[in-house]
């Protein structure tokens, strides 16, 4: 309980200087982190194009049709948005990064338009 208290207050700490983005768009950066993650072979450092795709995914996978609209409520319109949120997320120490590492690795890593269009398979 003690570790989400902690993670709550660094979010907020967040949102009380940097507006851009809803408090749901972190907790979705994060969630969509371990989801990225946990379908690799072993786990391991993900790069900024990885976690973007992997955001992309968990967008597609929790929200269907709605993935697109759901991110821009929350302020996410480009894949550089991921990037930004992870990089505030690294400045309260919720996440880590290596020397390597940089916020441009997202910038457009895929369309909006294009990675939420949403096709419904025929069977």
């Amino acid at each position: 309980m003690e570790e989400i208290e902690r993670m709550l207050k660094r979010i907020e700490a967040i949102l009380s200087r940097e507006p851009a983005y809803k408090f749901e768009a972190y907790t979705f950066v994060m969630a969509g982190l371990h989801y990225t993650v946990a379908r690799l072979p072993k786990p391991r450092h993900v790069t900024g194009r990885e976690l973007a795709e992997g955001l992309r995914d968990y967008a597609l996978d929790q929200f269907g049709p709605m993935a697109r609209t759901v991110l821009e409520y929350w302020g996410i319109k480009s894949t550089l948005d991921f990037g930004k949120i992870v990089f505030l997320l690294i400045e309260v120490e919720l996440l880590r990064k290596t020397e390597e590492d940089s916020v441009d690795d997202f910038k457009d890593v895929y369309d909006f338009n294009d990675a939420f269009r949403y096709v419904i398979k025929e069977e």
